[in-house]
């Protein structure tokens, strides 16, 4: 591990023990000597976890241990002591490619406009095949998240945000609300149209659990990102499925304040 990394891959894992050791093994096969691996151990609560992070923590990883607070807590507490410019997040279950980094990191490098870069990945698990991502669409971000968070980014765009949002609601679609982030404050976000991750697929995931509050997180994204709806809102109308899910968005907004204002006024009789 490198005494002043450029690269912090960080590693959230709740009870993914029996996983953790090939998500860390992946990122060393990249054989680069300017990245440091964090581990935060998200209050596991099973043996081998424990087991595994102290290992891991043996052959001089860091590893952070807290309570569980989910994918965007984890995230925020390695990224808080991470020393790299650019944070990479592999979740414990996942591998990274060995020529993940070597593709993305010249491109910020020799890009300061851009701050996100991101790539295709490979199902295993349950399911097999690639997983095509696409080129950038900020009218489909929009709509829903299609970028998963094993893409490199700028450190920057973490402290302009202020993190990863931790609310409840967005637990399994914390990326989504960090990608529309970097969006509002005008990075740039690059597509390589190459695998460069592996994701597994489970029988029960933390997105297919998130499916269960789906409304709730688009309403919560579209109060939060009200102005940047609004300023996509013209172009995207042009596009009859877009515009239908950008109006649904904006009248729940508007719904949304015509609620408070009334509740605003209700107290004050």
């Amino acid at each position: 591990m490198s005494e002043s990394p450029k690269i912090s891959v960080v590693i959230p894992c709740f009870n993914h023990g029996e996983f953790l050791s090939e998500a860390v093994a992946s990122v060393l096969a990249t054989k680069r000597d300017d990245l440091e691996i964090i581990v935060v151990d998200d209050g596991s609560t099973d043996e081998c976890t424990r087991k595994e992070t102290d290992a891991i923590a043996a052959q001089g990883i860091t590893v952070i241990r807290k309570q569980n607070g989910g994918p965007a807590s984890a995230r925020n507490a390695a990224t808080t002591v991470a020393r790299g410019e650019y944070i990479f997040p592999l979740d414990a279950d996942d591998h990274m490619r060995p020529d993940c980094l070597d593709r993305e990191v010249p491109i910020l490098d020799n890009n300061p406009q851009v701050g996100v870069v991101y790539s295709d990945g490979e199902f295993f698990g349950i399911r097999s095949g690639r997983w095509e991502i696409g080129s950038f669409d900020a009218n489909r971000l929009l709509r829903w998240n299609y970028i998963a968070c094993c893409a490199l980014f700028r450190r920057r765009i973490w402290e302009q945000i202020g993190g990863y949002d931790e609310a409840d609601v967005l637990r399994g679609l914390e990326d989504w609300d960090f990608w529309l982030g970097a969006m509002k404050n005008g990075w740039q976000f690059v597509y390589v149209p190459e695998v460069l991750y592996e994701y597994r697929v489970a029988r029960e995931s933390m997105i297919t659990r998130a499916q269960a509050y789906h409304d709730d997180a688009e309403k919560f994204i579209a109060t939060k990102y009200g102005p940047l709806y609004r300023k996509e809102f013209m172009q995207i109308l042009s596009e009859r499925d877009s515009g239908k899910a950008t109006f649904r968005n904006l009248t729940r907004i508007a719904k949304s304040r015509l609620k408070q204002k009334l509740q605003r006024n209700g107290n004050q009789d």
